[in-house]
């Protein structure tokens, strides 16, 4: 058995975050999200083959290009919502800097290309509407699948949503996507606790105005970390987000995906005192999700996200894993925008 903290998918070349610098090269020079994905499956051969004296690990060569293409695409989109070719003045410079946190690679192009110096007199980035969503609460991790067990911990959410998901509109990769980063404090202090997030591939709209629904194949990322489970996984499959009105100002949200995970890591808690850890290298296998949420006017929401994992093992020892977890919340707005 070995530590927790050595769980081998969490090697720096497997880090989505050198996927994402391959794949903004390219996406900053204006190639398309699909154009710019064989870059950042070539940069983390590259890497494999070339930059390191082992053998390619399989691992590396599937997550680190498609993990790293989901933030690649995440944070090119953000950051073309903080850019504006038109500003001028202190405005434009701070614009620049804050791009260029969220997106370092973009930035470097940018200052080569003289991009970041050019005035437009037209907006020049695709920008869709993002709500930032802060919130702060406590929960418990139960032990031994007891009800109410386990330390009180509390947490701190962000949730990024970007996209209408429910315009009639001709869909691209990623006009829709949502990442939620959620860390904690209590029994071992861990800045991140979880990190979830999906972003559309391809969709299509039915519906109009505020009901609607949105049909599509998601590309999902689901990283978990407690001190009863570790789970990362990467997964591709069919999805539906649906909207209904309740009334004149509240509204249900509904979501539901399946996907097919070709690469997943667990490590879980196990003996008579949870003392020991079961550590897989990786697997693969499927994954399922639900998003159910009303909303009653602009001031309170309640609901719960559930998920469940079935991963078996491809190397080391075999076996398989079923992973459920379901968070109930109650959300409330305490001022008009927070």
């Amino acid at each position: 058995h070995r530590d927790l903290h050595s769980f081998p998918t969490r090697r720096s070349s497997d880090l989505p975050h050198s996927g994402n610098n391959y794949f903004n090269v390219a996406r900053s020079n204006g190639y398309s999200y699909w154009a710019s994905l064989p870059f950042a499956i070539a940069g983390s051969a590259e890497w494999e083959w070339f930059g390191e004296n082992t053998r390619p690990s399989k691992n590396d060569l599937i997550n680190t290009p498609f993990s790293g293409a989901f933030l690649g695409e995440v944070l090119y989109r953000i950051s073309s919502n903080i850019l504006d070719d038109r500003a001028t003045g202190a405005e434009r410079v701070w614009r620049e800097i804050f791009a260029g946190i969220v997106n370092p690679t973009r930035a470097l192009n940018r200052f080569t290309q003289k991009k970041m110096f050019r005035h437009t007199p037209y907006e020049v980035y695709q920008k869709e509407p993002l709500n930032i969503t802060i919130s702060a609460g406590v929960h418990k991790v139960n032990a031994n699948n007891k009800f109410g067990t386990g330390s009180t911990n509390a947490i701190l959410n962000l949730q990024l949503d970007y996209g209408i998901p429910f315009e009639i509109r001709k869909r691209k990769p990623f006009d829709v996507f949502r990442l939620r980063l959620e860390g904690r404090y209590g029994d071992d202090k861990r800045i991140i606790d979880n990190v979830l997030g999906y972003g559309l591939l391809a969709g299509k709209n039915i519906g109009h105005g505020k009901n609607g629904t949105l049909f599509g194949i998601f590309q999902q990322f689901d990283y978990w970390n407690n001190n009863v489970f570790e789970v990362g996984s990467l997964g591709f499959g069919p999805g539906i987000l649906s909207r209904i009105n309740v009334g004149r100002r509240s509204n249900l949200f509904s979501g539901l995906h399946f996907a097919l995970v070709p690469i997943a890591g667990n490590a879980t808690r196990i003996g008579p005192d949870s003392s020991e850890f079961r550590d897989y290298p990786f697997g693969g296998g499927w994954e399922a999700r639900i998003e159910e949420r009303l909303n009653i006017g602009k001031w309170i929401s309640f609901g719960f996200n559930g998920y469940y994992y079935w991963i078996f093992n491809y190397e080391n020892s075999p076996g398989k894993s079923r992973i459920g977890i379901i968070k109930p919340s109650i959300t409330i707005r305490l001022f008009k925008n927070l």
